[in-house]
C-alpha cells in the first residue's frame, strides 16, 4: 500500500545546515524567513575538538596567532592568558566601526546563517555554544544591528561582523521579532541566554569571514534573478506588442552557436509564446529582421543567464566556507595562519552580477524606446490615443533611461580597486562589501525599468486588440491589468509605476521561466 506518511508543516519550515552542503535554493529560502534552521548533530564532534586544539595551545603555553597574540600589524605581541577573555572583547568591541543604514534583515538573516555554517566547519576553534547562539538569534527573528558600511572585504568583513558580535557578547543592538530595537543584553536574555565572555580565539572567528559580503552579493543575486525573469515575460509582451518575428528564437539557430544561457532563454521565449494566435497572424507580413533589443533577446539575455550561473557556483562554495583566519587542523593539531577572509571571489562574482544586471536594464529600456517609436512599432506615438492633448509614456521612457544610465555607472567593477589598511599589513583589498551592496540598488532600478517595459508592452498589446496572444502571456497580462489600468489619457504614472516594480521583483511567473534560474533549477 502507498505510504500515507505526511511532513508536517513544522518539519517543511525546518532546514537543516550541513556545512560544505547548504545548497543556493536553500539559501534563496533562509533569505527570505519563515523557516527555522537546525544545525546537522554529526558537526558537533569537528568543533569540540576544534575547540580543544585551542586549549591545548593555551594550556601548554604555546604561542599562536590570534589565539594568545595581538592582531593584524601587532600580531607579535604576546597576550597573557589571564587577559585573553579581555583581548577576545577588546577586538569585537575596537572593530564595532561600521556606519550607514542598517543591513537589510534577509541579509542579516543570511549573515547569521553562513557565519553559523562556516564556524561549523570545525576549522574555526570556537564552542559549539557560539554556533547554537547563531541560530537561536536567527530563529527567534532577532535581527542584529549591522551598518551597511566600512568594511573593505579583506581580513574579513570586519566592522559589519563585529556588530553581529557586539550582540553575543551584550553589547550594540538588535530587532526583535515585535519591531523593538534593545540592547545586545536583552536581545540575548529574549533567546535564554546570557551574553558569552568569549574565549581564546572567538571574538577572531567571529569577526575574520566574508559572510557579510557573501551575504550581500547572494541578496543581489536573487534579486538579479527575478528581474531577468520579469524581463524574459516583458520582453515577450513587446514582442507581440509590436508583432515581432519568432525566427530567430528558433532552436536550430541557438543550437548552432551552442551557448547554454543562450539556448535556455530561447527555449523559455517559445515556450512563453507557444498557442500565440499573434505569432503566425504576421508571417508573412514581409518584415526581414526586428532590432537587436528583441531579435537578439537569447543572446543578451542568455549571456546575463550564463553570468549569474557562475556568480551563483561562486557564491554558494563560499556561503559553505570555512574563511576566518588562522584555522585549526584538528587531524595533525596545526593552527594554520592564512588569507581565506581575502573576498576577492565574492567581489568578482558580484561584479558580475552587476553586468548583468546593468545589460537586463539596458535592453529592456531600448525595447520601452522602440514600443514608443510609431515608425519602428507600428503603434500609436507614445502609446496614447491623442498624442499630443497626451503624451502617454512619453516620460516613463525618460526615467527608464535615467536608471539604466545610473545602473552603467554602478556596473563599474568594485573588485579593481584597493586601498591598503592596517599600517600596510593588509596591502591588498577585495571592496567586496560595496561590491555586493550596490546591488541593491541595481536590482531596484532595472525592477522599474522592467516594470515600465511590461506596463507599455501591455498597454501596445490593447492598443491593437483583435488576436490573443498565448495562454501564458495572455495570463500575465490579465495580472499586470490587475495592478494598472489601460492609460487612455494621461494620470498620475508613480503609483503604477511602483505596482509594476513590485511586480518584477516577485516574479510569479510561468514554471519556464524559473526554471531555468540557478537558485530555482
Amino acid at each position: 500500500m502507498p505510504s500515507t506518511h505526511t511532513t508536517s508543516p513544522e518539519a517543511s519550515r525546518t532546514l537543516t545546515l550541513t556545512p560544505g552542503h547548504v545548497d543556493l535554493a536553500m539559501l534563496r529560502r533562509i533569505q527570505a524567513g519563515g523557516v527555522q534552521l537546525s544545525l546537522d548533530p554529526s558537526v558537533r564532534d569537528g568543533m569540540l575538538r576544534a575547540e580543544a586544539a585551542v586549549r591545548h595551545i593555551v594550556e601548554n603555553d604555546q604561542v599562536v596567532y590570534g589565539i594568545n597574540t595581538g592582531f593584524g600589524k601587532l600580531a607579535s605581541t604576546r597576550i597573557g592568558n589571564d587577559h585573553l577573555a579581555e583581548l577576545q572583547r577588546n577586538l569585537v568591541l575596537s572593530h564595532s566601526v561600521g556606519t550607514g543604514e542598517p543591513l537589510a534583515a534577509p541579509v542579516v538573516r543570511m549573515v547569521l546563517a553562513t557565519k553559523a555554517v562556516s564556524l561549523a566547519r570545525g576549522h574555526s576553534g570556537v564552542r559549539p555554544a557560539l554556533v547554537d547562539a547563531l541560530l537561536a538569534l536567527f530563529n527567534a527573528g532577532v535581527v542584529p544591528s549591522i551598518p551597511c558600511k566600512g568594511s573593505v572585504g579583506a581580513s574579513g568583513d570586519l566592522a559589519p561582523l563585529a556588530h553581529m558580535a557586539c550582540v553575543l557578547i551584550g553589547e550594540g543592538e538588535a530587532t526583535l521579532a515585535d519591531g523593538a530595537v534593545v540592547g545586545g543584553a536583552e536581545a540575548m536574555r529574549s533567546i535564554g541566554l546570557e551574553p558569552f565572555v568569549l574565549g581564546p580565539k572567538e571574538g577572531l572567528a567571529l569577526l575574520n569571514g566574508t559572510q557579510v559580503s557573501t551575504a550581500l552579493a547572494l541578496h543581489g543575486l536573487f534579486g538579479a534573478e527575478d528581474v531577468f525573469a520579469s524581463s524574459l515575460m516583458s520582453g515577450a509582451l513587446s514582442l507581440e506588442a509590436i508583432q515581432g518575428s519568432i525566427k530567430p528564437f528558433d532552436a536550430r539557430i541557438h543550437a548552432a552557436r551552442g551557448q547554454l544561457g543562450q539556448i535556455a532563454v530561447a527555449g523559455a521565449v517559445r515556450t512563453l509564446l507557444d498557442g500565440s494566435d499573434i505569432v503566425p497572424s504576421h508571417a508573412d507580413c514581409g518584415r526581414v529582421q526586428d532590432p537587436y533589443s528583441v531579435r537578439c533577446i537569447p543572446q543578451v539575455m542568455g549571456a546575463c543567464l550564463d553570468n549569474l550561473a557562475h556568480a551563483a557556483r561562486v557564491l554558494v562554495i563560499e556561503a559553505n566556507a570555512a574563511s576566518d583566519n588562522p584555522l585549526v587542523f584538528v587531524d595533525t593539531g596545526e593552527v594554520i595562519s592564512g588569507g581565506n577572509f581575502h573576498a576577492e571571489p565574492v567581489a568578482f562574482a558580484a561584479d558580475i552580477i552587476a553586468l548583468a544586471i546593468s545589460e537586463v536594464g539596458a535592453i529592456a529600456e531600448r525595447r520601452i524606446a522602440l514600443l514608443l517609436d510609431t515608425g519602428l512599432s507600428g503603434l500609436p506615438p507614445f502609446l496614447v490615443r491623442d498624442g499630443g492633448l497626451n503624451s502617454g509614456f512619453m516620460i516613463a521612457q525618460v526615467t527608464a533611461a535615467a536608471l539604466a544610465s545610473e545602473n552603467k555607472s554602478l556596473a563599474h567593477p568594485a573588485s579593481v580597486d584597493s586601498l591598503p589598511t592596517s599600517a600596510n599589513q593588509e596591502d591588498h583589498v577585495s571592496m567586496a562589501t560595496f561590491a555586493g551592496r550596490r546591488l541593491g540598488d541595481m536590482v531596484n532600478n532595472t525592477a522599474v525599468v522592467v516594470g515600465i517595459e511590461a506596463m507599455a508592452a501591455a498597454q501596445g498589446i490593447e492598443l491593437k486588440r483583435g488576436l490573443k496572444s498565448s495562454p501564458l502571456v495572455e495570463a500575465e497580462f490579465a495580472n499586470i491589468r490587475q495592478k494598472v489600468a489601460f492609460l487612455e489619457r494621461d494620470r498620475y504614472l508613480a503609483p503604477d509605476i511602483e505596482a509594476m516594480r513590485q511586480w518584477a521583483l516577485k516574479a510569479e511567473l510561468p514554471a519556464a521561466l524559473l526554471d531555468i534560474l540557478p537558485s530555482r533549477a
